[in-house]
């Protein structure tokens, strides 16, 4: 049986899990992190990424977990309220819509409860070295140990460690789209009722969202400012949170409480606003799935939806492929890629407003899984 290291226990990496167990491989999953990540945004799964989910038999229990928002309205640097819409909301789209917005955290154990009973997960661990030699790719991981896989797949995001292994440092494939944004969780301090607020104070480069969530028992938080490439240690939260706090101290309405509120959320997260353009997603032995090989920018709502239906295409062409994996990784890559393409052009088609409803429509479909 093939073994395959796949490194992120996200959205794409457990999903790849689950269809990789069906053509008769052995996928063992490794995560940093000590368990399944809380936190994080909303995230949106469209189109073809729905048909995938609907394989998966999980469309009832996503469709269960999908948020309820009642709409959204936008409020200038000073709190007064621009517009507002029963309609639509900035975060997902048409509220009638059939594609689902769902938090990242209930999609992601979603995947992890579909999985878990036949694969192997490696929690609080992480790949240090890879080795590729004719038969396989020998593995060494931060706490010590050494094994050997006959594949390994970087499903491990923006940052990827496995990109860096095979591919080198990051600085060619990350490009930088003039934002930063954070993301965290706090109690319902403005009592919203299914509903989202968007400030934006253009004049000064900054601006974010609060929308409730789980009942209207917490809110996600999203903070951001427009800059050019910055340094700062990525292992520092508090110098991040500084940083955010320094830039959006001219922000009024309730955007002061909600900074003090960043300081004690668990589930703190701050990163640039980028994309990830790769000429080849794989090298030998090793390839990449979803935000490592091809991150959309979450300007475009299609990094959830391109992890999951890459996982479907990258696991068939392995499964009909058998023993030449090239033959598989340059198949998935032809098929995946004008996919990607399409959806990476949402996130610059029109900067500060979002693409328009017939631009996602055309992406979100741009593929066919029964090729």
């Amino acid at each position: 049986m093939t073994s395959v290291l796949i490194s992120g226990a996200g959205v794409a990496g457990p999903a790849l899990a689950y269809w990789l167990r069906r053509h008769g491989f052995e996928p063992t999953v490794v995560e940093r992190a000590p368990g399944l990540r809380a936190g994080g945004q909303a995230i949106d799964v469209r189109g073809t990424a729905l048909e995938v989910v609907d394989r998966m038999g999980l469309s009832a229990p996503l469709r269960e977990a999908r948020t309820r928002m009642r709409g959204m309205s936008v409020v200038d640097g000073d709190g007064n309220e621009l517009m507002r819409s029963t309609e639509r909301v900035r975060s997902s789209g048409r509220l009638d819509s059939d594609d689902v917005e769902v938090l990242r955290e209930d999609l992601v154990e979603l995947l992890y409860a579909r999985t878990r009973d036949d694969v192997e997960y490696l929690f609080g661990n992480s790949i240090a070295e890879l080795t590729q030699t004719g038969s396989g790719v020998e593995v060494g991981f931060v706490r010590g140990e050494r094994r050997t896989f006959d594949l390994v797949v970087g499903a491990d995001g923006l940052h990827s460690t496995v990109r860096r292994l095979a591919f080198g440092p990051e600085q060619p494939y990350v490009h930088h789209l003039g934002m930063y944004l954070a993301v965290f969780t706090t109690e319902n301090l403005l009592d919203l009722d299914n509903w989202q607020v968007w400030i934006q104070d253009p004049a000064n480069g900054v601006g974010g969202a609060v929308m409730s969530a789980r009942d209207n028992t917490e809110l996600r938080v999203y903070l951001g400012f427009g800059s050019e490439p910055l340094t700062y240690d990525r292992r520092d939260l508090d110098q991040q949170r500084q940083l955010l706090a320094d830039r959006l101290a001219g922000l009024r309405w309730e955007v002061p409480r909600l900074l003090k509120a960043m300081w004690s959320a668990p589930d703190f997260y701050f990163d640039q606003v980028a994309q990830v353009r790769m000429p080849t997603w794989s090298r030998g032995r090793v390839t990449l799935l979803g935000d490592a090989g091809y991150a959309p920018a979450l300007l475009s709502g299609q990094g959830t939806s391109l992890g999951l239906v890459g996982a479907y295409v990258l696991a068939e062409e392995l499964g009909r492929a058998g023993a030449d994996h090239q033959a598989a990784f340059d198949r998935y890559e032809r098929r995946m890629r004008p996919f990607v393409d399409v959806n990476q052009a949402l996130a610059t088609e029109n900067p500060g407003a979002g693409p328009a409803e017939e631009s996602v429509e055309r992406a979100k479909n741009a593929i066919t899984l029964d090729a």
